[in-house]
């Protein structure tokens, strides 16, 4: 693969990364291709002595070594220390294969800075754009999601301890590697991306071109949506812990009674989380329904729910995970 021999600087037609500029030392998260390298590039020019990379190699395929090569050459040429994370990203029976690489890419990002740098790192940049967000939010959609999928993926989000920060949430896919191909430099594509199985790949390539064509702006405007769910799901997310506080943690099933079905339902949602529990539209409604029948001492609830079950215990409800 060819390479420019020195790096070039930035033009100005590279998105705006002014959202990450109130950071200190970050690190991007480097795939290889056209996204994370346009970042990584945009990133070392502006901030030469502020930038780290964390590549994760998932061992899935015979190209990821030639990411990996990819990512080590790009760093070495920006002079942006690399950590390489190499993970079995193989997915369990029944489980899908990208939720499986998601999850362990999300693992090994955290582990990345733990283990490197003297963890002083705690903050990464991720090259999604309005192309992503766009396909997060049809599948939401086709999954019938409520709020927390609807809102698709924030610009800021914690997780495993890890600040992660999406600036380019509002640019087409399409800029970035535009903007690659201004200054010369290459990237890697990866062979599964063509791969009509996966469900984003079909949006991708099927539903977002026909889109386009109804809609010219839907980035923008899917975009616009998402965040009004995430708006939304944070002001729901305010009522429930205002609630369970009325309630009782676990939930007092008087107390639960005297709240509208609406807010039982907001409010169950938010206590399943912090119990690491999540129940399915038809686990909660069945819950609801012996909530709301529970009006004698002998009244038995025992509902199960993800992959545990919601109990009476005496005057309260319980969550018991398997």
């Amino acid at each position: 693969m060819a390479v420019s021999p020195t790096p070039k600087l930035t033009p100005a037609n590279f998105p705006c990364l002014d959202a990450l500029q109130h950071l200190g030392p970050f690190a991007v998260a480097l795939s290889g291709g056209a996204d994370s390298t346009a970042l990584l590039v945009a990133c070392a020019v502006r901030w030469p002595d502020r930038v780290h990379a964390v590549h994760v190699h998932h061992g899935l395929q015979t190209a990821a070594d030639g990411f990996e090569a990819h990512c080590v050459a790009l760093c070495q040429r920006f002079n942006v220390p690399l950590a390489v994370q190499r993970v079995n990203a193989v997915h369990a029976a029944g489980e899908s294969p990208e939720d499986a690489a998601r999850q362990a890419r999300y693992r090994a990002l955290a582990e990345a800075l733990q283990h490197n740098w003297g963890a002083h790192i705690q903050h990464m940049a991720l090259a999604q754009h309005a192309d992503d967000q766009a396909e997060t939010l049809l599948l939401a959609l086709s999954r019938g999601a409520g709020l927390p999928g609807l809102a698709c993926m924030p610009a800021v989000a914690k997780r495993h301890g890890v600040t992660y920060h999406r600036p380019w949430l509002d640019v087409p896919g399409l800029a970035l590697r535009e903007a690659l191909k201004a200054v010369g430099e290459t990237w890697v594509e990866d062979p599964t991306n063509t791969d009509t199985r996966y469900t984003r790949n079909r949006i991708r390539a099927e539903l977002l071109p026909v889109i386009a064509q109804a809609f010219p702006s839907f980035r923008q405007t899917f975009a616009r949506s998402a965040s009004h769910a995430a708006q939304a799901q944070t002001l729901l997310q305010e009522v429930a812990e205002q609630d369970l506080l009325q309630v009782g943690n676990p939930p007092v099933i008087k107390a639960l009674q005297q709240l509208g079905e609406a807010r039982q339902s907001n409010l169950l949602r938010h206590w399943l989380a912090l119990e690491h529990s999540q129940a399915s539209a038809a686990q909660l409604q069945a819950l609801l329904v012996q909530v709301k029948a529970c009006i004698t001492r002998g009244h038995h609830i025992d509902i199960k729910v993800g992959r545990g079950f919601v109990r009476r215990d005496g005057a309260v409800l319980r969550c018991y995970n398997l």
